[in-house]
């Protein structure tokens, strides 16, 4: 399987190279980042009533004091539609002073 020379596709060949079925359906953590813990919490409070990830967590980084919320998404991970629910959730974020961290997928994490 070929993927995009980008860092979404490199992850996704690792994972692809992991033995993780990237056609069946995964819960993918898309993590945002937020300087102040009442902007993660208004970011977190608005996602979690989009129906596209009602599942969040807020968590605080010990080491920088970073507020990370993250945001679970149950999806097949095709490159395109990453790219495109990352651009989705920095969208709703940036209004909250937040930005993208990236995502991961658990091995294990299958539906």
């Amino acid at each position: 399987m070929h993927f995009p020379d980008d860092d979404n596709g490199q992850l996704l060949a690792e994972i692809a190279a992991a033995g993780i079925d990237l056609a069946q359906m995964h819960k993918i953590d898309f993590y945002i980042l937020f300087e102040q813990k009442v902007d993660a919490v208004k970011f977190a409070t608005a996602i979690a009533k989009d129906e596209l990830s009602p599942a969040t967590e807020l968590v605080q980084c010990t080491d920088t004091g970073i507020w990370e919320v993250v945001t679970q998404v149950e999806m097949v991970p095709d490159h395109t539609l990453l790219g495109q629910t990352e651009q989705y959730l920095e969208s709703i974020a940036n209004g909250y002073n937040g930005y993208g961290d990236g995502w991961g997928l658990m091995d294990g994490d299958d539906a």
